[in-house]
């Protein structure tokens, strides 16, 4: 090979081209002699992502964007990992982004130990980034609602606001202060357990008043829950036709027997004030009646000149006025 001009040149080129392949490779980033894969992510929106930018895995470079491109109405990001190894097929790719004008960056978690590795084929799932453009919008709301705040209270606003107040606690200063020391002697009497409250607080005898009398209140429910039982097993046995009272309650014979009394009462009742029978016309027989108090008048005037007289003198003029 001649030593010419021509070569020399050629020989320098191609040693600046293969120089400045390798700084492009270890400051730029780029990735064309590094061996690695692909995995692919779908976004409906990559912001201000780039081709280029880095992959990263808890905060470790694994890769770099190699291709953004649309596909099927999402945005189909191409990652070339030079680590393949820690993705998992159900790992979940984001991107971020490295403070609020910071360079974007595609984070992927590590996923499940159980899943198996992603190839060149699998598509990660994605995590939708946050929209900085809808932050800066909200942040730009909330400073002009602030702004907004700050200029109604102005000095004149403050002034009209917090003057009738300022007023108010100088005419009533006086009272103020009495009511503070007043409540200042009422927690210290408190405090030292005097008076009707601090006696409450700190009396161990009303606390133990309190304690028993809750404790009685306890038993007294365990006994009324223990009655309430009770009655209900007097219910059930009331209900099983067990017993009297069940009996009486189930029992349909002594339902009919005992209707049977009352229809049986209810006809003689009927009678007796119709006049029938004996007890009917004892009743309802005026004459009867008439007889009994002509009898009972006979009696008294046989007995009014009886206290002087014996035995047999009174027996025998009690039959003679009689009969």
């Amino acid at each position: 090979m001649k030593n010419t001009l021509e070569t020399r040149l050629g020989i320098f080129f191609a040693l600046a081209l293969i120089a400045a392949t390798l700084i492009l490779e270890m400051v730029g980033g780029t990735d064309f002699f590094k061996r690695g894969s692909t995995v692919r992510a779908r976004f409906n929106s990559v912001q201000e992502l780039k081709e280029g930018d880095p992959v990263k895995m808890a905060g470790v470079q694994i890769g770099r964007v190699e291709t953004i491109a649309l596909a099927d109405n999402k945005v189909e990001v191409v990652m070339k990992l030079t680590r393949r190894d820690q993705v998992r097929t159900d790992s979940k790719a984001t991107i971020k982004f490295v403070g609020l004008l910071g360079q974007h960056y595609v984070a992927i978690d590590f996923g499940t130990q159980a899943a198996p590795l992603a190839t060149a084929d699998t598509l990660l799932q994605s995590i939708e980034p946050v929209d900085m453009s809808t932050i800066m919008v909200k942040l730009d709301s909330v400073a002009t609602g602030v702004e907004n705040l700050t200029k109604s209270f102005g000095g004149d606003t403050i002034q009209n606001l917090l003057g009738p107040f300022t007023d108010f606690l100088k005419e009533n200063r006086p009272k103020l202060s009495a009511a503070l020391d007043n409540l200042t002697n009422i927690s210290t009497q408190i405090a030292k357990g005097e008076g009707t409250i601090g006696r409450l607080i700190y009396d161990d005898t009303l606390h133990q008043s309190a304690l028993n009398t809750l404790t009685n209140f306890s038993r007294t429910a365990d006994d009324l829950r223990g009655t309430i039982a009770e009655a209900r097993g007097v219910v059930d046995q009331v209900n099983a036709g067990a017993g009297t009272l069940g009996k009486l309650v189930k029992d349909e014979t002594l339902y009919r027997e005992t209707a049977s009394a009352m229809t049986q009462a209810r006809e003689i009742l009927q009678k007796i004030n119709q006049g029938q029978g004996s007890v009917g016309k004892l009743v309802n027989d005026e004459s009867l009646f008439k007889n009994v108090k002509l009898t009972l008048q006979k009696v008294e005037k046989a007995t009014e000149g009886l206290e002087d007289q014996g035995p047999l003198s009174v027996l025998g003029i009690v039959v003679n006025s009689l009969f």
